[in-house]
């Protein structure tokens, strides 16, 4: 048992270094995806209370409202996240960062045969230049 909780905490420690990246004062990201779920919580509170107000015995279906709150903070996080999509490698100011690149779906309609397909793109460079 001993050695289970040894390579257990082995595996969190490589997880947490593997997936650290590196942070700068300037960047807003995690503050812009809280303020996303905040907002997504609250709506979703909202949504989840109107659709209770729809039913035959509102206080029987309270747990609409966390239900929605729940699937606003997820969604919340979701636009939060696509919102700060970072490329592989970004220049700025003569600086080159290394990040996981966002990979983010978008839909696109051929003209010829007029269907829509899902397409899938990533960042590979981003920079600004002076």
């Amino acid at each position: 048992m001993n050695n289970f909780r040894k390579s257990i905490a082995v595996a969190m420690l490589i997880t947490f270094l593997a997936t650290a990246s590196s942070s700068y004062a300037s960047d807003n990201t995690l503050r812009e995806v809280f303020e996303d779920a905040f907002y997504g919580a609250g709506i979703g509170a909202l949504v989840g209370a109107a659709f209770m107000a729809f039913t035959k015995k509102p206080v029987d279906h309270l747990e609409n409202i966390g239900y929605g709150a729940a699937v606003g903070v997820l969604a919340g996080s979701a636009y939060g996240m696509a919102k700060s999509a970072r490329a592989l490698a970004q220049i700025d100011n003569g600086r080159i960062r290394i990040a996981v690149p966002t990979i983010i779906p978008d839909l696109v309609e051929s003209p010829s045969t007029r269907q829509t397909t899902v397409m899938w793109h990533a960042n590979i460079l981003r920079g600004t230049f002076n």
